[in-house]
């Protein structure tokens, strides 16, 4: 996947949830759940783009550390606003956030991996 390619999907899924946010219940624990999902689905966004000009690669690799634990405790707060039953849409928008959700860690992890694999073969020449 092209660098750009990932900054787009990021922007995408934030935009996502932020539609979905709109169907939460307006509950104290819609809205507390609501509330967190809309800081941490954005935020993989915003640390890609600082990941992207990262000073080190040391650096890249925490910024996109942060990326990947926001992108988890997203899909934590999509499984509980999920089972709380605290949506009014249809639950396969949800469903779809999920899977997302869950393709964009994956491509985090592998990305610091394939990143951390990388400058260990530079450092070990």
């Amino acid at each position: 996947m092209r660098t750009n390619d990932l900054e787009e999907r990021v922007i995408d899924f934030a935009v996502f949830i932020i539609d979905i946010i709109e169907d939460v219940k307006k509950t104290y624990s819609g809205t507390y759940y609501g509330n967190q999902l809309i800081r941490s689905s954005g935020s993989p966004a915003l640390n890609y783009g600082e990941a992207r000009s990262a000073e080190s690669h040391k650096d890249f690799v925490h910024k996109m550390g942060i990326c990947l634990k926001e992108l988890r405790e997203s899909y934590n707060c999509l499984r509980i606003i999920y089972k709380a039953n605290l949506y009014n849409g249809k639950k396969e928008k949800i469903v779809k956030a999920m899977d997302e959700n869950n393709q964009l860690i994956s491509i985090f992890v592998a990305s610091i991996k394939t990143s951390k694999t990388n400058n260990s073969r530079i450092v070990n020449r």
